[in-house]
């Protein structure tokens, strides 16, 4: 009985063992679920540690290039495009002609269209060579602040873009004009017709300049190109136009063109209520009479006041026009304010040279006379050739308009015979390059 009894608990054994071995249905679904969560944590893990391992690899390229950088000013310079020193900048070619008013042409100082140049800084003594690149290049023209004030080649675009001046809240835009984009080809762009729509005088600085940039470029490069400006200057209303004054003044321009003589003024009434109206008027009586000029614009107008006035009337272009006063026994041949240019008397001719032979006081005379019978004077179409010793006066324009200028202030010598002239005081006249006119001084 005991060895069947031993005998069945052996039989048993077996399906114990595989009892205790075979899992449970729990223990099944407790792995799965524990599976896919480990297949889910880790797919969702991915992401993250390769974004973090993504950043951490940049930082470190990034460390040792900006390590390399600044051991290395060659990749310095290409660091940052904006902070690339560059030696080609656009310029204008030629100063602006003042004063700009509204809605006037801005010109140059020659009264050309505004020209932009391309050119390369990097010769030695700063000289600027004009260059070109092998593509075109567009270019704004823009309203600057007067106050902006750096030497060239300094200034970051990002420095010039801020001194941008727009146009004023319900205005038109500040410049006007069909050309203020423009293409540059072989390193050469002209401006044509642009204007200002409204003054200066609302700014701080109370003054614009124009500036040219590059908005784009035809390559795919980064060429830092540095921007051009003018001067500072000021923008009146075109309504000041009118009270301008002229420098040179012309002959025939307004009398209160000059400095200091303001137009419906106290000066311009003195001087109209003598039959004085314009440069030419004032002149001609300076010429023949300058203390009665002087007289009639009256203590109102100091001696500065006057050296400024007949300073700014000695630059005004005479022409070459003579005219021609007969008396009965002379001939006086006469430039346009009514200087001598040459004398005939009882068939005798003199020059300056031959004046000094002449008592002042009768030349004089004549000169009054002549001045009080302008109107009547014969205009001598075709100049005659007249000679003073080496000098002459023929057809040539610019040898007529040499001499006729030249008697501006440089005296050479002063001839006087002491008598007394129509105004009760000495007379002295001064030979001035070929003319006789008064002495005032």
């Amino acid at each position: 009985m005991a060895a069947k009894r031993l005998f069945d608990e052996d039989q048993d054994q077996p399906n114990q063992k595989r009892m205790k071995t075979r899992p449970s249905l729990v223990s099944v679904i407790r792995e799965v679920v524990m599976v896919n969560f480990l297949e889910n944590f880790c797919s969702t893990l991915e992401p993250m540690i390769r974004r973090v391992v993504s950043e951490e690899v940049d930082n470190g390229v990034r460390l040792i290039c900006m390590r390399s950088i600044s051991r290395s000013p060659s990749l310095k310079i290409q660091a940052a495009d904006h902070e690339q020193p560059t030696a080609l900048q656009l310029i204008f070619s030629k100063r602006l002609s003042l004063p700009i008013f509204t809605g006037t042409k801005i010109v140059d100082i020659d009264n050309n269209p505004l020209q932009i140049l391309l050119v390369d800084s990097t010769a030695a003594g700063h000289a600027k060579i004009p260059t070109s690149l092998p593509y075109r290049i567009k270019i704004e023209i823009v309203v600057l602040d007067g106050d902006f004030d750096r030497p060239e080649l300094t200034w970051k675009k990002e420095e010039f873009d801020k001194k941008i001046v727009r146009e004023r809240s319900g205005k038109r835009p500040l410049l006007a004009g069909r050309e203020l984009n423009i293409m540059m080809r072989d390193g050469i762009a002209v401006v044509g017709d642009i204007e200002f729509t409204d003054n200066s005088s609302w700014i701080r600085s109370r003054k614009f300049k124009i500036g040219a940039r590059v908005v784009s470029q035809g390559n795919s490069q980064s060429v830092r190109i540095c921007e051009a400006m003018t001067e500072p200057f000021v923008v009146k209303d075109h309504r000041g136009e009118l009270y301008m004054k002229h420098h040179p003044p012309a002959l025939e321009d307004d009398v209160w063109r000059l400095e200091k003589i303001g137009k419906n003024g106290a000066f311009h009434r003195k001087l109209s209520s003598h039959g004085i109206n314009t440069v030419q008027d004032f002149l001609k009586l300076f010429t023949v009479e300058p203390s009665k000029l002087r007289k009639i614009l009256g203590d109102g107008m100091s001696d500065n006041m006057w050296k400024v006035t007949l300073g700014q009337a000695k630059t005004c272009n005479l022409g070459s026009k003579l005219y021609r006063y007969c008396g009965p026994s002379y001939t006086l041949i006469l430039n346009s304010i009514c200087q001598i240019v040459k004398l005939e008397v009882d068939g005798r001719v003199y020059f300056t040279h031959d004046l000094k032979t002449i008592q002042t006081s009768y030349v004089a005379n004549l000169i009054k006379d002549a001045y009080m019978e302008w109107n009547s004077l014969e205009e001598v179409h075709e100049t005659a050739l007249l000679t003073q010793g080496d000098m002459m006066i023929g057809h040539d324009p610019n040898e007529q308009q040499r001499v006729i200028r030249s008697y501006m202030g440089h005296s050479q010598s002063l001839i006087t015979d002491g008598s007394s002239g129509s105004d009760g005081g000495a007379f002295g006249w001064v030979v001035n390059s070929g003319f006789l006119s008064p002495n005032t001084d």
